[in-house]
């Protein structure tokens, strides 16, 4: 018996060293990437206590986990202990099969899972891996009794070992042959060399900046999966298809052609040059699978990845925030990006006037940048200047030139001036920051405005920046440092705040609202992790708030970040629809927004149930302004 198993386990040894070498011979497709060797030691670390706050948030799978993958560790490390080195006794045999037994019952959970299915999850192979487990489980667990009870049958050595076997094919030969079971080597190894090194610096940490792209390159932005760096490949390789991305993607869901969990997969398609027919998710709304392939030099865009399925992404990072492996949906979406815009000029027409718009006039809608500085004329706020003492340089961005906005900008001008704090603004001088270029893969153009804006601002005095817009305040205090341009940037909720609970702003007595909800902006909320301002002032308001069901790091995009205002994919209904049901939901009297594009996209839903209005609004009536 003892030979047999152990048989059974050189040959899968065998098989995992044959599927490591394969599975690091894919990766190193890639180019080089710098990466610190030693945080191999890391990986127990960042799998128990660092993505802890991510796998907890599904806590039935949390413990499915752990008796399934925690009982097939132990188990195998036991197995080959008892059977390969020789440590036979009693406890090293009741360890072994408790491992066993923990295994199976994870097994059954997992089996449970797959049962009752969850349309997010994908089918196919990942439907075998509860019975794999627990035919590794009964198989050895059989063997090992029959063995411990002195038993000479030939029959149940038999039955045990075909049994055993076939679970332990599963687990030995995933790496080889790509099977599910193939993230327990790509998953660990993310870990340790994972792209963004800094999301393990403390449990939660946000990494959302777009690293810079080298714009002297031969080659602009991945047209093929050998562009990217090699951890990128085993970031995308250590996909599980669980699905969860898929669910929190708004264009997903509004029917637009993408399924973020689908595109990672393509790119593991491209990594093993082969089509995508062996995907078992969810497609991509509107287009079939299986006839997707890299193309005859290994193309990703349009044979692969189609361009309308990267132009649907607004960059809103729900995907890359729900993802239990860590993978970077929205870094590899913008570099493919930046290969079809600037190597095949694949980009959207409505995108391109956009980006011919900053190019001319330094705004996104082509207008008069001397006309910029014109909703302030009567509030007597002076024009930037070199020489000139400013505590804060109110950055108005696009709001600037529409009406609606112009609003926001004189009441959050108004309030800091009752509080009586030194203003200044920029006028003609300010100039587009280049955000909706560098998402839509304009990284020339982005990095051109960077340059323009950083060397302006050199010639100023002031302590900090003031913005109204989530993306003006991401790309000037996130984006802008890797180019040389380092500011104290604040939104307008987070310094009314500070302001109101140092007293500079006095609110009075509750305001009667009605029910009052906020929805949190993609990049203040999940991208710089500014949830609490904006609520301690609506809160301080009113005693009628409600969170909605989607909101927090949780909460859902209003359909306008990443340019997909501009590219206008077309879907089955509108992202900023869904949003408004979400409010609907929770019978919402009035949305307070804290960004100029999501008042946009709310104020143009067709209802009349919720009034859509910024949190300044509501600030200013209370304080009196």
């Amino acid at each position: 018996m003892t030979s047999v198993i152990s048989a059974l386990l050189i040959i899968a040894l065998v098989g995992v060293a044959f599927g490591m070498t394969r599975r690091v011979r894919l990766w190193r497709q890639g180019g080089s990437a710098d990466v610190d060797w030693s945080m191999l030691l890391a990986i127990p670390k960042r799998y128990l206590v660092d993505l802890h706050h991510i796998v907890a948030r599904d806590t039935y799978i949390a413990r499915t986990h752990v008796a399934a993958a925690g009982g097939t560790i132990l188990s195998v490390v036991l197995l080959i202990l008892v059977y390969l080195f020789g440590f036979q006794n009693g406890i090293t045999y009741g360890l072994l099969w408790g491992g066993l037994v923990l295994t199976l019952i994870g097994a059954l959970f997992v089996g449970k899972r797959r049962v009752n299915k969850p349309e997010r999850l994908s089918a196919g192979a990942w439907n075998a891996i509860p019975y794999s487990l627990g035919s590794f489980a009964v198989g050895f667990l059989g063997m090992s009794l029959v063995e411990a009870t002195g038993s000479s049958s030939t029959l149940l050595l038999v039955i045990f070992g075909i049994v055993a076997a076939l679970g332990l094919a599963e687990i030995a030969l995933g790496t080889l042959l790509s099977r599910p079971l193939k993230h327990v080597l790509s998953g660990s190894m993310n870990l340790a060399f994972h792209p963004r090194q800094d999301r393990f610096e403390e449990p939660g940490k946000l990494s959302t900046d777009l690293k810079p792209l080298d714009i002297t390159s031969d080659r602009l932005g991945v047209g093929k999966v050998e562009d990217f760096a090699w951890n990128r490949l085993l970031s995308f390789d250590a996909c599980i298809e669980c699905g969860k991305c898929q669910q929190a993607c708004p264009a997903f869901a509004a029917g637009q052609p993408l399924n973020p969990k689908k595109v990672i997969q393509d790119l593991v398609a491209g990594i093993e040059n082969r089509s995508d027919a062996k995907y078992a998710g969810s497609p991509y709304p509107g287009m079939e699978v299986g006839y997707h392939q890299p193309g005859k030099a290994g193309e990703i865009t349009p044979s692969l990845i189609e361009e309308q399925t990267l132009f649907a992404c607004t960059t809103c990072r729900s995907c890359v925030n729900q993802c239990p492996m860590m993978i970077e949906h929205v870094d590899a979406i913008v570099d493919m990006r930046r290969f079809v815009t600037l190597e095949q000029g694949g980009l959207p027409e409505k995108s391109q006037e956009v980006l011919s718009a900053i190019r001319n006039t330094d705004t996104l809608g082509g207008f008069n940048p001397e006309e910029r500085g014109n909703w302030a004329i009567d509030l007597e706020l002076p024009y930037a200047a070199p020489g000139m003492a400013i505590d804060v340089l109110f950055w108005s961005g696009e709001s600037a030139f529409e009406l609606r906005n112009q609003k926001t900008l004189r009441l959050v001008a108004k309030l800091l001036k009752k509080a009586g704090l030194n203003v200044a603004v920029l006028g003609a001088a300010e100039m587009d920051v280049g955000d909706v270029a560098r998402r839509l893969g304009d990284e020339i153009l982005f990095q051109n405005q960077a340059e323009r804006n950083i060397t302006m601002l050199k010639t100023l005095n002031f302590k900090r920046i003031l913005t109204i817009d989530p993306h003006v305040f991401h790309a000037l205090s996130k984006e802008y440092p890797a180019f040389g341009g380092n500011y104290e940037v604040l939104h307008h909720t987070q310094l009314l705040n500070d302001l109101v609970n140092k007293g500079q702003l006095m609110i009075g007595k509750k305001l009667s609202l009605g029910t009052l909800t906020y929805h949190d902006p993609c990049y203040l909320g999940r991208y710089n992790g500014e949830l609490d301002a904006p609520r301690q002032l609506l809160k301080r308001i009113s005693d009628e708030f409600v969170d909605m069901e989607r909101s927090g790091m949780d909460s859902r995009c209003c359909g306008w970040g990443g340019g997909a205002a501009y590219s206008d994919i077309p879907g089955e209904r509108r992202v900023p629809d869904m949003r408004m049901n979400d409010i609907h939901e929770v019978k919402a009297d009035k949305v307070a927004v804290a960004c100029p594009n999501c008042m946009t996209m709310l104020e143009g839903v067709v209802q009349t149930e919720t009034e859509v209005i910024d949190v300044v609004e509501l600030v200013a009536e209370a304080v009196g302004v």
